[in-house]
């Protein structure tokens, strides 16, 4: 008899769980998959607010939860994956950046500033960021959980595509100007800019992230 898509993914998790589908040491009837996948959302929360995006590992979050890292994998894919997940993030900015760069930097400017807004504007996904965003300013672990981010996921991507030996340097400046852009239009409201419809953002905003990727950074001082 076929199986359902959902039975198949059941099957393959619980392949995946092994003999760790259960917490160590603790006898009874092994934990299901949805059990599991939400024991280690909680683990991997805890995580990322302890220890940061950085220094938090698939294989740690593993351990934690008393699972084998396979699992994780297999749940979240990569650790982008996870953290968007345990952030409650309705989508992952990490596989959105992947598409903006993937055409390189030309044009790169205004590929990431429409994308940008297209997820902070967007009445699912807004709403999480906006939430991440006012912890961070708050909490230091939550500061901690989204520089990680941005340094390994956001700056490092776009900084693989740039080709130049001050690419991080690029990245991050360019990075700093979306941050700047989330806290004013999202988080404060500055007006005009939180009611500006994105062709007016993107046509402003747009040239000068492109100077970072491909002017001369001594230009920006002249």
């Amino acid at each position: 008899m076929n199986q359902s898509a959902d039975e198949q993914g059941d099957a393959a998790a619980s392949q995946c769980e092994g003999a760790e589908g259960r917490p160590r040491g603790r006898p009874g009837r092994r934990t299901g998959p949805s059990v599991t996948r939400e024991r280690v959302l909680s683990v991997a929360r805890a995580r990322f607010a302890a220890r940061g995006y950085t220094a938090t590992t698939i294989r740690d979050v593993a351990a934690d939860a008393s699972v084998d890292p396979a699992l994780v994998h297999y749940f979240f894919g990569t650790k982008d994956g996870l953290f968007a997940a345990a952030m409650a993030l309705p989508v992952n900015p990490a596989v959105v950046l992947r598409g903006v760069v993937a055409d390189g930097p030309e044009g790169l400017g205004e590929r990431l500033v429409r994308a940008f807004l297209g997820v902070w504007d967007d009445p699912v996904s807004g709403p999480a960021l906006v939430a991440l965003v006012r912890s961070a300013v708050t909490h230091e672990g939550a500061a901690e959980v989204v520089r990680g981010f941005m340094g390994n996921e956001v700056v490092a991507r776009i900084a693989s595509v740039l080709g130049r030996p001050d690419a991080t340097l690029r990245a991050s400046l360019a990075a700093s100007q979306l941050v700047g852009l989330a806290v004013a239009r999202y988080i404060v409201r500055v007006e005009p800019l939180a009611s500006a419809d994105h062709d007016s953002i993107v046509a402003s905003m747009a040239p000068a992230l492109q100077s970072y990727f491909t002017g001369g950074l001594e230009e920006q001082h002249r």
